[in-house]
């Protein structure tokens, strides 16, 4: 661990893709992949994330994922910068199942913002209604989101049930 920064291991990955190892050998029997990589759309500046976007497709990254995103206006900001590359970009999404958590990642999880709107939104419901309530909040970001992203990665945390009513929420037909 730490030996190797992101933009290293996606050369690695290519010279693999290639059928190399790191240290140029051959290997028979490869496989091919596509190779994704991490973008924290909540970075401020934000110029600095796409500096690394770009040096990250360079090194042969073909999508990316980003961390946990619960604010539309930055997303839509950072995707206006990243438009340019034309690269496909999935949006991720923890759900946030209570006021607690989203302090908690707040405090304790880099590159995570959960606004305090959220915060207080899933607050504001008695715990038993939260997984209904995460639902409908988590379902209107991605319905605000989804026609500026080719994916959606939505990370339940145990809470698979409620993402049909998430998918509904959105307006996106599971298939």
């Amino acid at each position: 661990m730490f030996d190797i920064d992101s933009v290293q291991l996606i050369d690695m990955a290519k010279g693999l893709k290639r059928g190399y190892d790191i240290s140029g050998s051959r290997i028979e029997n490869y496989l091919d992949m596509a190779f994704g990589a991490v973008v924290n759309p909540n970075s401020d500046p934000i110029e600095l994330q796409v500096m690394k976007m770009k040096k990250k497709i360079d090194a042969g990254a073909q999508f990316f994922q980003t961390q946990a995103v619960y604010d539309v206006k930055i997303f839509e900001n950072f995707m206006k910068k990243a438009e340019k590359f034309n690269i496909p970009i999935q949006v991720g999404i923890v759900i946030l199942k209570s006021p607690q958590m989203g302090k908690f990642m707040n405090k304790n999880v880099s590159g995570i913002h959960v606004p305090e709107k959220w915060i207080d939104e899933i607050g504001s419901v008695a715990k038993e209604d939260r997984r209904k309530k995460s639902a409908e909040m988590a379902g209107k970001f991605v319905k605000k989101v989804k026609s500026m992203v080719q994916g959606v990665h939505i990370m339940p945390l145990g809470w698979t049930d409620i993402v049909p009513d998430i998918l509904e929420h959105a307006q996106i037909k599971a298939k």
